[in-house]
């Protein structure tokens, strides 16, 4: 019988296990949606933090720049000579601008960009917000008088939210002429020649499909970011766990809007 015992406390602290990790996952999606409840309610209540909102737009913005314009640059050209030998293979390398074109402007620029700046963007923010809270700033803000939610979270998920979507258009600009410069070299195609060919299969619907992804995946790192760090915990450890933290779960949840919102677009196309 003794046996028998124990293999059932066993099983009792397995199950036991298992529901406490469900318990604290649901509790985290609450807790999780009532912060972008409280996002909501702050941003639209007076007063507004509009120098805050400049100056986090200028280094989610500004400073990403450099990074975003090589790998973007870097993408359209490696795109294009690994997309070169399959179409001349059929004859069709005149197709090659257009093909360029919706890879980059439809999928390319919103994931890669988004990508980039959920590693630099979001472990920033979730490092920041992070050593603010665990060496008792945040805390002492609300003793001051301030309100930490609105000067610290609501100001850096407007500024990712907006500045995404400019950095996707500029990462696709940056992309097709990275992707021209390449098809000038080996097909001596003309500027004029290149931009016709690869806007004559874009719509409205791609452009703005992609606005509409930057737009949530800005909002998802600026969320992800400042959750993880607002509510670090356990000293320096935590500010290391906060920053890792919202670089995964941002990138993890752009994977998961991108296949949702292409299987919207392409049931509205």
């Amino acid at each position: 019988m003794k046996p028998n015992a124990e293999i059932s406390s066993n099983s009792q602290k397995k199950r036991f296990l298992i529901s406490k990790n469900i318990d604290a996952f649901f509790g985290s999606i609450y807790e999780v949606f009532l912060f972008i409840g409280l996002f909501f309610k702050e941003a639209f209540s007076p007063p507004f933090e509009w120098r805050e909102i400049i100056n986090q737009c200028y280094n989610v913005g500004y400073k990403s720049l450099p990074l975003v314009s090589l790998t973007g640059f870097i993408t359209g050209i490696v795109f294009t000579k690994q997309s070169r030998p399959s179409l001349s293979t059929f004859g069709a390398s005149s197709w090659l601008p257009s093909l360029v074109s919706i890879a980059i402007i439809r999928a390319l620029a919103p994931l890669v960009t988004s990508l980039i700046a959920a590693g630099k963007v979001g472990s920033n923010i979730g490092a920041e917000l992070g050593s603010m809270k665990v060496t008792e700033q945040i805390d002492a803000m609300e003793v001051s008088a301030t309100n930490p939610f609105k000067f610290l979270v609501v100001t850096r998920i407007i500024a990712t939210t907006l500045m995404i979507p400019i950095l996707v258009l500029y990462t696709g600009l940056v992309g097709m002429l990275g992707s021209f410069i390449n098809v000038h070299q080996n097909e001596q195609t003309s500027f004029a020649a290149f931009i016709k060919n690869a806007f004559s299969t874009i719509s409205f619907l791609d452009i703005n499909s992609s606005i509409f992804k930057a737009i949530c995946y800005g909002f998802t790192i600026g969320v992800a970011g400042c959750y993880q760090g607002y509510f670090a915990q356990n000293g320096t450890q935590g500010v290391g766990k906060a920053a890792n933290s919202a670089v995964v779960v941002a990138m993890f949840l752009i994977f998961v809007e991108e296949m949702i919102i292409v299987q919207f677009v392409n049931a509205i196309r």
